[in-house]
């Protein structure tokens, strides 16, 4: 949990206009003071989740890895350099990451978070309530969950366009600003892997009695 000083300083970063009006600005305050971080933290904390929970379907495992990708945002932020790309792009490049390595790692090793990155992040209430709620959204959603558990068999450059482009909705150019790929690369790879997504649910639903995590 974060000091009285901490959720002050978040507080008056919230609520009482001290937020940069423009990201460049956000990411100068940061690289001067580490504690404006929580203002990252805070804006982009539900889309960078809700990417991971929806790449995984499982919630602790989520949490982990949304965990550890702004561990690493925290840790490389003094080395980011503004060029005309959304600072959601480069949290959804390191999620990818993240995501990436998990999937390299055995399954039952767990990540863990930096205790020092705790001072400068926000105290998250409800996480109880949030992960039954979680839960109960994808297992409500049969279809997503047939797609979710064959998606997770291609590649994981097939994965990454197919959850960029239909889970978060993102467009071609997004795509392509978070993967550092062109945009031509991108259709292409959207292309296959939807055709290798098809023919694997053609040819193999699954049974939707397997427990979310």
């Amino acid at each position: 949990m974060l000091c009285w000083f901490c959720n002050l300083f978040h507080f008056l970063y919230l609520y009482f206009g001290m937020r940069p009006d423009n990201e460049r600005e956000l990411i100068r305050r940061v690289k001067r003071d580490p504690q404006a971080f929580a203002v990252i933290y805070d804006e982009h904390y539900h889309s960078i989740f809700s990417y991971i929970f929806r790449r995984l379907a499982d919630y602790d495992l989520a949490r982990d890895v949304t965990a550890e990708t702004f561990l690493k945002a925290f840790q490389k932020i003094g080395t980011f350099e503004w060029r005309n790309i959304p600072l959601s792009a480069w949290l959804f490049r390191i999620a990818t990451n993240e995501i990436n390595l998990h999937f390299r790692r055995s399954k039952n090793k767990t990540l863990s978070l930096d205790p020092d990155l705790s001072s400068y992040l926000p105290y998250d209430e409800g996480v109880e309530d949030e992960k039954v709620l979680s839960k109960k959204a994808l297992q409500e959603n049969q279809e997503f969950l047939m797609v979710q558990k064959q998606l997770v068999r291609l590649d994981t450059k097939y994965q990454e366009v197919i959850a960029l482009r239909f889970f978060e909705e993102k467009s071609m150019k997004e795509i392509s600003a978070i993967l550092g790929k062109k945009e031509g690369t991108i259709k292409s790879l959207l292309s296959r892997g939807l055709k290798k997504l098809r023919m694997a649910l053609e040819r193999e639903p699954l049974s939707l009695g397997e427990g979310l995590g």
